[in-house]
C-alpha cells in the first residue's frame, strides 16, 4: 500500500515539473503561401495563444505566393498573444517572395547557414503582363509594406525596400551583418535555434519586452489536417495540370458515351479541383488556352477518327500550352519537360486507345435492324420455289420467304434482301457461310 501512495505521488511531482517547462509550438510550411498554408500557421498561433504557450517557431521554406495570404498571416503574426519565431531552414532552402515578407514580420527572424531570402518583387497573379503603371502600382504597394514592418521590427528599411523594388536576395550571412540586420540570428538547426533564443529579450509589435525561456522545453510539434494536406497538394502545379487534363477528357467521354455516369462524376470533380488550384498558381492564361484547344483536339480526334491528324495538333498545343502555363521564374512553379513528355505520351495512348475502339466499332458488321439480317443464315422450314412462298427460320424468328429457285424443307439459306416482312432467300452454296457464322 505504501509503494503505490509512493508511485501515485512521483507521478504527481513528475506532471507538476512537466507542467512547468515552457512549452514551444513548432509547425512546418514546405509550400507555396495561399489560403491553406495561410489557414494552418493561423491555426498554429491561435493554439499557442490558448495554451499559453511560451513561443511559437514556423520553420519555413517557401518559392512564394499570394499578397492576399501573406497580409492574413502577418495579421495573426503581429497579433498573436504568444512570440513567434519564423525559422528558414534547414541549409539549401530559401524563403523567397511572400516568404520574405512573412520572416521579417516575425517577432524573431532566424535562418540556417546556407539559406537566402529576397526577391519579392510582386507579378501579376492571373498570368497576365502588367503593364507599366500597374507594376510600378503594385510594387509601391508592396514596398511599403515591406518598409512598413521592417521600420517597426527595427529592421533594416532599404534593403526590405530593395528586395520588393529590385528584387535583390541575401544569403544568411548578407541579411545579419546589414546595418541593422534584415533577421535576429543563425541557428544551424532547431535545437541550436532553440538554445540561442533561450533568455534572449525580444520586443513585441506594440513595444513590450518578453525575455524568452526555451531552456528544456516541451515541443510540440503541430501538422496540418488531412484536408489542409489535400488542398495543399492540389495547389502543385502538375497536380493542377492533371486535374485539369483528366477533368477534360472525363467530360468529353462522358458526352461522347452519354450514361456512362463515371467519367462525367470524375471529370467535374478534377475540373473543379483544377480551378481551385489555378486560383492560387500565377496561371498564363494563353498557355492554359492552348492546353485546353489541345484537348479539344484530341476529343475531336476521338469522334471524327482523322487517322492522327487532330490529335497531332492537340499535343504540340498542349505541349506549348504546358511550357508558357506557369508565369513565374521560380524552379519549383516550372512544369518541367520530363513531366510535360510523359503526360504528353499518357494522353496520346488515351487518345489512340478511344480512336482505335472507334474505328473498331465502325468495321464491325450489323447485328440489328435491316442491315443485320442480310447475308445471315435461315433454315427453310417448308419447301420454297419460284411463285411458291414458303417460312425460314433465322434469329429466332420465323420469317416468310421467296426464292428464285427450288429449296427444300430443311435446306440452309442465306438472306439476299428483305421487302417488308417477306425475305429473299437463296440456296447456301457449299463452303460460303453467312457473316455471323463461322
Amino acid at each position: 500500500m505504501a509503494s503505490v501512495l509512493a508511485s501515485l505521488v512521483a507521478a504527481r511531482q513528475e506532471g507538476v515539473v512537466e507542467s512547468r517547462r515552457p512549452l514551444v509550438y513548432s509547425a512546418v510550411v514546405d509550400s507555396l503561401i495561399h489560403p491553406v498554408s495561410a489557414e494552418f500557421i493561423e491555426q498554429t498561433i491561435a493554439r499557442a495563444d490558448a495554451d499559453d504557450a511560451a513561443l511559437v517557431v514556423i520553420t519555413l521554406r517557401t518559392p512564394g505566393g499570394l499578397v492576399d495570404s501573406t497580409r492574413s498571416i502577418n495579421t495573426s503574426i503581429i497579433n498573436a498573444k504568444t512570440p513567434v519565431v519564423v525559422y528558414v531552414g534547414p541549409s539549401g532552402t530559401r524563403a523567397a517572395s511572400a516568404g520574405f515578407l512573412i520572416t521579417i514580420a516575425a517577432d524573431v527572424s532566424a535562418m540556417a547557414p546556407g539559406t537566402h531570402i529576397g526577391a519579392a518583387h510582386p507579378v501579376s497573379g492571373s498570368g497576365t503582363v502588367m503593364d507599366e503603371v500597374a507594376s510600378k502600382k503594385a510594387a509601391s504597394d508592396v514596398a511599403a509594406y515591406a518598409r512598413s514592418i521592417a521600420s517597426q521590427r527595427g529592421r533594416n528599411v532599404e534593403l526590405a525596400e530593395k528586395a520588393v523594388t529590385e528584387s535583390q536576395s541575401f544569403t544568411e550571412q548578407e541579411a545579419l551583418d546589414a546595418s541593422p540586420p534584415l533577421i535576429d540570428l543563425v541557428a544551424s538547426d532547431f535545437d541550436d535555434l532553440l538554445r540561442q533564443l533561450d533568455g534572449r529579450m525580444v520586443t513585441r509589435w506594440g513595444g513590450e519586452s518578453v525575455v524568452l525561456e526555451t531552456s528544456d522545453a516541451r515541443v510540440e510539434d503541430v501538422e496540418m489536417n488531412w484536408r489542409q494536406e489535400l488542398l495543399s497538394a492540389i495547389a502543385h502545379p502538375q497536380v493542377a495540370v492533371l486535374l485539369f487534363s483528366l477533368g477534360t477528357l472525363g467530360l468529353t467521354i462522358e458526352l461522347w458515351n452519354p450514361g456512362a455516369v463515371i467519367p462525367g462524376i470524375v471529370g467535374g470533380l478534377c475540373l473543379l479541383l483544377a480551378f481551385f488550384a489555378f486560383q492560387i498558381l500565377p496561371i498564363n492564361y494563353a498557355g492554359l488556352l492552348l492546353i485546353l484547344f489541345g484537348l479539344f483536339l484530341l476529343a475531336a480526334e476521338m469522334m471524327t477518327t482523322t487517322f492522327g491528324l487532330l490529335a497531332t495538333g492537340g499535343i504540340v498545343s498542349m505541349v506549348l500550352g504546358s511550357v508558357m502555363l506557369i508565369d513565374s521564374p521560380a524552379p519549383e512553379l516550372q512544369l518541367g519537360w520530363p513531366f510535360i513528355v510523359a503526360s504528353m505520351i499518357g494522353l496520346g495512348a488515351v487518345t489512340a486507345l478511344l480512336v482505335r475502339l472507334g474505328v473498331r466499332a465502325q468495321m464491325m458488321q450489323p447485328v440489328t435492324g435491316r442491315a443485320g439480317m442480310l447475308d445471315e443464315v435461315a433454315n427453310a422450314l417448308s419447301p420454297i420455289g419460284p411463285g411458291s412462298p414458303g417460312r425460314v427460320s433465322t434469329h429466332g424468328e420465323i420469317w416468310a420467304a421467296t426464292s428464285e429457285e427450288d429449296i427444300n424443307e430443311g435446306d440452309q439459306v442465306r438472306v439476299v434482301s428483305i421487302d417488308g416482312m417477306r425475305l429473299t432467300v437463296c440456296r447456301l452454296t457449299p463452303g460460303i457461310l453467312g457473316g455471323s457464322h463461322t
